[in-house]
């Protein structure tokens, strides 16, 4: 498997929806237009290629410079555990450097997966929780 990570192309709304389906994330894909914005206002998108078929992707909003957040990250069922996940983490931390802070809000389900590559739990944060 020779996966291509890119972080210069956003990929077309409907690859980004059938990835999202494919690999058990819940995100509103039943609403095109939302899924659209929501990446149209993202600054960084990373990519996981197996030749012309998204992978993997993740979306953040930085500063490059003190905090990201890791909005999404989610790679297809089938590719799943085999490090892609961790290398658009890797790649995310690249380029926003060692000084911006990487941020998310982990779905109950990959509670276990974060603290595996890196991530620290942390116990003082807040949330306004959307109303859909």
């Amino acid at each position: 498997m020779d996966i291509i990570y890119r972080d210069n192309i956003l990929p077309d709304t409907d690859q980004i929806i059938d990835l999202y389906n494919s690999s058990g994330i819940k995100r509103p894909t039943m609403d095109k237009e939302r899924i659209k914005k929501m990446f149209a206002n993202s600054n960084l998108v990373i990519t996981a290629w197996d030749k012309d078929k998204l992978v993997g992707i993740s979306r953040s909003l930085t500063d490059f410079c003190y905090c990201c957040y890791l909005s999404d990250l989610a790679v297809r069922k089938e590719y799943q555990s085999s490090g892609i996940g961790k290398n658009i983490i890797e790649l995310n931390k690249n380029i926003i450097g060692e000084q911006t802070a990487l941020i998310l809000l982990s779905a109950p389900t990959a509670m276990d997966y974060y603290p595996k590559i890196g991530f620290q739990k942390v116990d003082n944060g807040f949330i306004i929780k959307r109303i859909k």
